[in-house]
C-alpha cells in the first residue's frame, strides 16, 4: 500500500480545535499522514525534516523561495488565519501552480452580522440607552429617540468589496437604501453586476448615512483614510469599522468620533490587545469591540469544514473551491496583521 501524502500542521496562534473538528480530523487522517505541532510555531528542525515529503502545509509557516525549493511534493499551502502573510513567496507558488489558500471566507459571515448589529446600535442608540437606564437617567419614548434614525431607506456606503462586503450586502438589501461601493481593485462592471453602485471614495464618504469600512490593508493603501478623507464623512453618519486598523489614520478617526463629527463603532485596533491604560477605553462616544466580530465557534467550524473539503478536492486532482486562493499580485502587497 502506498504511503499517504504528508501534511504538516502548525496552527499557532490558533489552537488545533479552531481548524480541525473531530470529524474533519478523521476525514483528513483517512487520506493523509498528519504531523501536528501545537501551541507555538513549528520548530525549523521539525519542519525541515519533513518538508521534502510534505504535500500540504497548514498554518503559519514562512515560505521563502529557498524553502519552497525543498518542498518538492508540495500541493497546497493553507493559511488558517484570515490574511495574506508577507513571508510567503506567492510568485514562486504561482509559478509552480501551488495554491495558497486563506480561511478568510470562513470568518466573513460572522463579521458581516456583527457589522449590521453595530450599525443598528449606532442608529438606535442601544448602548447609550442601556447605560442611561442603569444610571437612572433614561428617557422614555420619543424623548429617548431624539437622535435615533431608521436604517430603512438610508444611503449606505461600503469601502471595500471583498469577502466582508459580499457577505454584508444581502444583509443590507432589505433596508432598501441606495448602496454605493468604492473598491479600486474591482471593475465597475463587476460591482454593477452585484447590484451596487460603483462610486469614487469622496462620494461614498460624503453621501453615506451608514458607512462601512471593510477594506483590507496593503502596502499601497496604508492610512488612505487620513484626516482629510475623514473630514469628508457627512456629519450625521454612522461609521462601522471592522476590517483592518492600518487603513485609517486611527488617532484622527478616534478624535473625530469623540468630538461627535460622526458616530462610530470599532472592532479593530493598531495594537492588540489594546493597552489597559489606552485613552480609547474612556471613549463612551464610540461603540467598542475587542476584534471579536469573526471569532465565533461557528466560524472555526467553517474553517475546519472548508479546509477538509479543499484538501479532498486537491487530492482528487481538482481545484480548491471553498477557501480563498491567493493571487500573487494582490497577496504580495497585503499587510494585514
Amino acid at each position: 500500500m502506498a504511503a499517504k501524502p504528508l501534511a504538516l500542521v502548525a496552527p499557532y496562534p490558533r489552537a488545533l480545535w479552531m481548524v480541525m473538528t473531530d470529524d474533519t480530523r478523521a476525514r483528513l487522517e483517512s487520506k493523509l499522514e498528519l504531523v501536528i505541532h501545537e501551541h507555538e510555531p513549528m520548530p525549523d528542525a521539525l519542519l525541515e525534516a519533513h518538508l521534502p515529503e510534505a504535500s500540504f502545509l497548514v498554518g503559519k509557516i514562512p515560505l521563502p523561495a529557498e524553502r519552497l525549493a525543498r518542498a518538492r511534493k508540495l500541493q497546497a499551502v493553507i493559511n488558517v488565519e484570515g490574511n495574506w502573510r508577507p513571508d510567503i513567496d506567492y510568485a514562486e507558488c504561482e509559478r509552480r501552480r501551488i495554491p495558497v489558500l486563506s480561511a478568510a471566507p470562513a470568518m466573513a459571515p460572522a463579521v458581516a452580522e456583527m457589522a449590521l448589529g453595530m450599525a443598528i446600535d449606532l442608529a438606535r442608540g442601544i448602548t447609550p440607552a442601556d447605560r442611561a437606564f442603569r444610571s437612572g437617567e433614561e428617557r422614555f419614548g420619543i424623548l429617548g429617540n431624539l437622535e435615533s434614525f431608521l436604517l430603512r431607506g438610508k444611503p449606505m456606503g461600503l469601502i471595500g468589496f471583498g469577502n466582508l462586503g459580499r457577505e454584508l450586502l444581502p444583509l443590507l438589501r432589505p433596508f432598501g437604501g441606495r448602496i454605493r461601493v468604492h473598491d479600486p481593485w474591482l471593475p465597475d462592471g463587476l460591482l454593477a453586476e452585484a447590484g451596487v453602485e460603483p462610486a469614487p471614495l469622496d462620494t461614498v464618504l460624503a453621501e453615506s448615512k451608514l458607512l462601512f469600512i471593510l477594506a483590507g490593508a496593503t502596502s499601497e493603501n496604508e492610512g488612505f483614510l487620513g484626516a482629510a478623507e475623514l473630514d469628508r464623512i457627512r456629519e450625521d453618519a454612522a461609521v462601522v469599522f471592522v476590517s483592518r486598523a492600518e487603513v485609517v489614520d486611527f488617532d484622527a478617526f478616534v478624535e473625530r468620533a469623540r468630538a461627535g463629527r460622526f458616530r462610530a463603532a470599532i472592532d479593530v485596533f493598531p495594537e492588540e490587545p489594546v493597552p489597559k491604560d489606552h485613552p480609547i477605553r474612556d471613549a463612551e462616544e464610540i461603540l467598542l469591540s475587542a476584534h471579536r466580530a469573526g471569532g465565533l465557534r461557528e466560524s472555526y467550524q467553517r474553517i475546519a469544514e472548508m479546509l477538509a473539503d479543499d484538501v479532498e478536492l486537491i487530492l482528487e486532482g481538482l481545484p480548491p473551491q471553498r477557501l480563498q486562493r491567493a493571487q500573487a499580485r494582490t497577496a504580495s502587497v497585503a499587510r494585514s496583521k
